[in-house]
């Protein structure tokens, strides 16, 4: 009860200087496993012991170093895992390669059957999956549970694409001859995620890959084993349930080396990738070594513009959860904020009292009524350090925040920082950590110029009721990034469209829209059923 009790400390009890007694409770009921914790049920009853097999084929296995996961809000032991080595690795390709073998051979329909089972399977488990991803991660249950359904959502839209995709019958030019386009699966893909949305990205790559035919062996964040041990249990009884192999979607967890051994192995013909900008550079360089195809997922340097003319009330809002939310470890989350000079001020002093008003809910992810929680590990919170040591040396004004806040657990406070060029180098690199940069500009086209300049592409948002500023911020001279709002944050994507970025961003484009086609391989059909050989553009040779 000790333990339970100081694991969702109050905000007084964590803003100020701890007691001893206080700390003191929290280390002496440190031995052993949250696991096996009653507060912790959920775990259990998704199948997760004190020690879990990270690799799974078909079997449940693993030979690799044994890893623990801890708790971002606490610093405590979750459970562990047996990750895997380069061996299991082999045997996971082996075996999704012969799972391909029969699984590109079922309709593509029936394959969208097998999808909607999974949902359904996701669905019955979602409270505890959104539990384990805010324990595991850091994020809040709201959060969690949210990141889950995108997986739910994705599955449904992948059961309706299953009876959807399709090629082209095109015009030909020679009597006789039908020109077509065919698509069919690529065959075994690699999915590596990042510990932010270990949940939603797989499936985003999951859900279709697997409607298209493809079989896939993912690599889940190190620091996330247990989600995507969770995740992979799920899916496997779906797939046993249905007598298929589980190498249909394989699971190997381990270090870097695996990783590695992905990007550079010819047998995985798509590598999906989602991390830094700087270690998706060595993904890319490696597959394309061997012409494979890469899908990338990587940084975000986001800015939200406030035109003039905005509503400011829906701007402080806006702005206060796409810089706070998942304490600011989205890819999408909003790192620059360019105000028109004409209202900066009035901006800038209610998004202090916004962001105030989310000091009061500071806590345990997992209790009710938190709205921000931890980061998700210590090279977080020094990233987090760093920056605010290089911004203040650049001539940045704290104006909230800016300190760590003192207790167990990843905690920082969100940070606003103004006063710095728009173009200086800690404002153009990206912190995976709550901090904007409040700037400012004269106009929506400098805003826009702003926007631009920094090496990232991926999300963008402006504030304005003006449809003239609209369809320029929209237009060839607008937004750069692969997506581009209009009156709602960078952060928050549907699963309808698709999502990914520009630039250093990568270019990939996963879940909605058009992404399907990035998990197969299309070839332009010529049928001849005539007994004459005509030669396209007119050419003769007789």
């Amino acid at each position: 009860m000790a333990m339970v009790m100081t694991a969702s400390l109050s905000l007084p009890c964590r803003l100020a200087a701890r007691s001893l007694p206080c700390r003191t409770m929290y280390r002496g009921m440190a031995s052993g496993f949250l696991v096996n914790e009653p507060k912790y049920q959920f775990l259990k009853d998704l199948g997760i012991q004190e020690q879990n097999s990270g690799v799974f084929d078909g079997q449940w296995k693993g030979s690799g170093e044994v890893v623990t996961s801890f708790s971002p809000a606490n610093g405590q032991p979750i459970a562990s895992v047996v990750t895997g080595n380069l061996a299991d690795y082999e045997s996971c390709v082996v075996e999704a390669e012969k799972a391909w073998q029969m699984w590109a051979d079922v309709p593509a329909p029936h394959r969208g059957e097998i999808v909607r089972q999974i949902g359904h399977e996701l669905r019955e488990n979602l409270e505890p999956l959104g539990k384990l991803v805010s324990l595991e991660m850091g994020k809040i249950v709201p959060e969690g549970v949210g990141e889950v359904q995108e997986y739910v959502d994705i599955c449904d839209y992948a059961v309706g694409l299953s009876r959807m995709f399709s090629g082209k019958v095109i015009p030909s030019e020679r009597p006789g001859h039908a020109l077509l386009e065919q698509w069919n699966p690529l065959g075994v893909i690699g999915i590596i995620t990042a510990f932010n949305f270990p949940v939603a990205v797989y499936g985003w790559n999951s859900a279709l890959a697997m409607a298209c035919g493809n079989t896939m062996i993912w690599k889940g964040a190190p620091t996330t084993p247990l989600t995507s041990v969770a995740i992979t249990k799920c899916v496997a009884k779906v797939l046993e349930k249905n007598s298929l192999p589980g190498a249909i979607s394989a699971l190997c967890q381990g270090g870097t080396d695996v990783g590695q051994k992905m990007a550079s192995d010819p047998r995985v013909k798509l590598v999906s990738f989602t991390g830094s900008t700087a270690v998706g550079k060595h993904v890319a360089q490696a597959v394309q070594e061997r012409f494979g195809k890469h899908l990338l997922e990587l940084g975000g340097n986001n800015s939200l513009i406030v035109a003039a003319d905005a509503d400011l009330e829906m701007v402080v809002r806006a702005t206060v959860f796409a810089c706070v939310g998942t304490a600011g470890q989205r890819c999408t989350t909003l790192r620059r904020l360019i105000l028109h000079e004409t209202v900066y001020d009035e901006v800038l002093e209610k998004l202090k009292k916004g962001y105030s008003s989310i000091m009061k809910r500071v806590g345990d992810p997992l209790d009710d009524g938190t709205l921000y929680g931890p980061l998700h590990s210590k090279v977080g919170v020094e990233g987090y350090l760093k920056t605010l040591e290089d911004a203040k040396k650049a001539g940045g004004k704290v104006e909230f925040g800016g300190n760590i806040i003192e207790g167990e657990g990843n905690y920082v406070e969100p940070t606003i920082i103004s006063g710095l060029a728009h173009d200086a180098a800690v404002v153009h690199r990206e912190t995976f950590a709550p901090i904007v940069y409040v700037l400012k500009c004269s106009s929506v086209e400098e805003g826009i110029a702003i926007n631009n300049e920094v090496e990232q592409g991926l999300s963008s948002s402006i504030f304005t009721t003006d449809l003239g500023n609209v369809f320029k911020w929209l237009g060839p001279k607008g937004s750069d990034c692969g997506i581009v709002n209009v009156n709602i944050p960078t952060s928050g994507a549907e699963i309808g469209g698709a999502f990914g970025g520009e630039k250093s961003t990568g270019g990939g484009r996963e879940s909605g829209s058009d992404a399907w086609k990035q998990y197969m391989r299309r070839s332009t059909c010529t049928i001849n059923y005539t007994k004459e050989l005509p030669l396209a553009q007119g050419i003769k040779f007789e």
